[in-house]
């Protein structure tokens, strides 16, 4: 980086706890250094619009919490991405939409005002996603930042939660036009891989996307969904998965059903956060940051 983010100013600002996580991907720290150095921000699984005391008593305030956390970081990101899951979904087509135009209202309180978005389930499940791209436009593009190149995909409006023929030729093509050593990150809701199928957590032709991806050896994808922070690699390609803002979800497989973690009032906001991913000294760096 240009100039460096001081985490300990940030954990003093804040008073939250921050993890670093220093990604183990040296030929993108190769890739990196010949490029301008950036940084940018994922949030991810807000549910804007849930109640439910038990799990999270201060569901209406987490998310402007994290935007003032965000709004008061000593460097700003270059942009924030969104990784699904915006609201919580309603049954109700008039409620969705509601939902989804107060979420948009409510990030426009964030300094920067460079966002990405992408789809969760509860944003396009219901409707093939025609209500979230009224208001948000496409949930499949791809875009170029300071020599990288982000491409979003979109796992969640399947009713088979599958990117689908269309979807995958359109990966094809896009990818056609990179160099196999060019930095590639892409961002997803669910997971690409089959972490946990039984709890909806893959994609179901997740494998075809990897597929795909494989011969470009500089490829990350960041992804939400499972509300919790996860490190997986499949071959080269690294995985990580971001917390939610509003509440956590159990390790895959660690209990029968996938049911909330309750609030704790000891630990309120516990296992909740955003993250920051920077280019420190050529490779790539998480930042986990919490709420509390």
């Amino acid at each position: 980086m240009t100039a460096a983010f001081d985490r300990r100013d940030f954990l003093k600002l804040s008073g939250v706890a921050g993890v670093v996580f220093a990604s183990g991907l040296g030929r993108w720290g190769q890739a990196l250094a010949a490029q301008e150095d950036f940084y940018f921000l994922q949030m991810s699984d807000t549910h804007w619009g849930f109640e439910g005391p038990a799990v999270n008593p201060e569901a209406a305030t987490t998310l402007p919490r994290a935007i003032a956390l965000v709004n008061a970081l000593p460097r700003q990101p270059d942009f924030i991405v969104f990784t699904g899951d915006l609201i919580h979904t309603s049954p109700d087509e008039a409620e969705r939409r509601r939902r989804l135009q107060s979420f948009q209202a409510t990030v426009a309180a964030l300094t920067v005002k460079d966002l990405r978005f992408l789809p969760g389930e509860h944003d396009a499940g219901l409707d093939l996603g025609r209500i979230y791209h009224d208001i948000f436009g496409a949930s499949t593009y791809s875009f170029d930042h300071k020599g990288v190149h982000f491409i979003v995909l979109d796992n969640v409006s399947s009713p088979e939660a599958a990117l689908g023929d269309a979807q995958l030729a359109w990966l094809k093509a896009d990818l056609a036009a990179r160099g196999n050593g060019d930095p590639i990150v892409v961002l997803t809701h669910r997971p690409l891989f089959d972490l946990y199928p039984a709890w909806d957590w893959a994609t179901q032709d997740g494998d075809r996307a990897l597929e795909l991806l494989m011969p470009y050896r500089n490829v990350t994808v960041f992804y939400g969904h499972i509300h919790q922070e996860h490190h997986h690699m499949t071959g080269h390609i690294a995985h990580h998965a971001a917390r939610s803002l509003i509440f956590p979800q159990p390790a895959p497989g660690s209990q029968p059903k996938r049911l909330p973690v309750p609030w704790d009032p000891a630990h309120p906001f516990a296992g909740l956060g955003f993250r920051t991913v920077q280019d420190q000294g050529g490779a790539l760096t998480i930042e986990e940051h919490g709420v509390a």
